[in-house]
């Protein structure tokens, strides 16, 4: 068995009267890309606070890299990095000298400094912007900053809480060939939350999905995706399906349900392109005319909206815009 990078037990955290994480048990292996997906308030900020050792529980234990993140909180600091929603860097100096100060802060040597910098600055491509004030850099190029800023102590974890949100989908897409880079080269488990389902399906070897502080399910985006929904082949042909058509339908092999409305049918199967061919041949077997045949898989945004209950609401929607424009008026001053 792989040694676990992320074990939370019975964890829960309370605000009050509001119960913010409830019971959660989660268990990462070493080496993974996982994703929390969940809509506004279900914890996952909270969740990742927690394992960052910025919070302490209510109730319950969690430990990363095998070190209690409220025992070991020190020792495990040297171990992970963090990037928050929030900006995280300082607008009125540059690049390098963000840098500069977070080395410090890490306790990096002089020497130690020097390198760290410098592969920081070419691992996020900011090497010719270094000395620019990060005023003038595009809100890409912050994130990106930001990233480099975690990255200089190479982490054995790194934390992010949505952390393309607000980039347009060319550097939300750089930013991820970046961190799916330091995974496989180095062996960075990459723990993260977004709203972004194409970023989880993606980039993650396991998603989570949370909602009103309860962890609902943790599967591969596959595993994920096939939980909820089969294959649909929908068939429009140019007259009513019959009963002894749905019937014949019903019989092929992985085929789970067989829906006639009026000339069109739809079929639920395990894989539309396994079954297709057979449901083709019944289909023209009984004289039914196929006047068009479309496929549809299940998605992650259909397991999400089983076990959250939610596409996502205009609450999320709107807090993500807000976000937006907040790091927009701090890069603008």
């Amino acid at each position: 068995m792989n040694d676990l990078a992320v074990d939370v037990r019975k964890l829960s955290k309370k605000y009050g009267t509001l119960l913010a994480l409830d019971r959660v048990d989660l268990k990462v292996e070493e080496g993974k890309l996982f994703a929390l997906l969940g809509p506004n308030g279900a914890g996952k900020t909270t969740l990742l606070r927690i394992l960052t050792t910025q919070f302490e529980p209510t109730s319950g234990d969690a430990f990363v890299l095998g070190k209690n993140v409220i025992t070991q909180g020190e020792e495990l600091r040297e171990l992970i990095s963090y990037v928050p929603q929030e900006m995280s860097v300082w607008m009125d100096i540059s690049g390098y000298e963000n840098l500069l100060i977070y080395s410090k802060i890490y306790g990096l040597s002089a020497e130690e400094r020097k390198d760290a910098i410098r592969d920081s600055l070419q691992l996020m491509d900011l090497a010719d912007a270094a000395n620019r004030l990060v005023s003038t850099f595009s809100g890409g190029m912050i994130r990106k900053l930001e990233l480099a800023c975690a990255v200089m102590i190479k982490p054995k974890i790194l934390f992010l809480d949505e952390p393309t949100i607000g980039l347009d989908p060319a550097t939300r897409k750089t930013i991820w060939k970046k961190l799916r880079a330091l995974n496989r080269e180095s062996g960075t488990n990459v723990f993260f939350s977004t709203h972004y389902m194409d970023e989880a399906e993606l980039y993650a070897d396991e998603i989570g999905i949370m909602n009103k502080g309860k962890l609902i399910k943790v599967a591969s985006p596959e595993e994920l995706k096939r939980s909820v929904s089969s294959d649909l082949v929908t068939i429009e042909s140019g007259s009513l399906i019959s009963r002894s058509v749905a019937s014949h339908l019903r019989r092929l092999k992985d085929v789970s349900c067989v829906e006639p409305k009026g000339d069109i049918v739809e079929i639920s199967t395990r894989s539309s392109e396994e079954s297709l061919g057979g449901i083709v041949k019944s289909l023209l077997a009984d004289g039914v005319v196929i006047k068009k045949i479309s496929t549809r898989k299940p998605t992650i945004d259909d397991a999400f909206l089983r076990y959250a209950g939610t596409k996502g609401s205009s609450q999320d929607v709107g807090r993500l815009q807000e976000l937006k424009r907040t790091r927009e008026r701090i890069r603008r001053g």
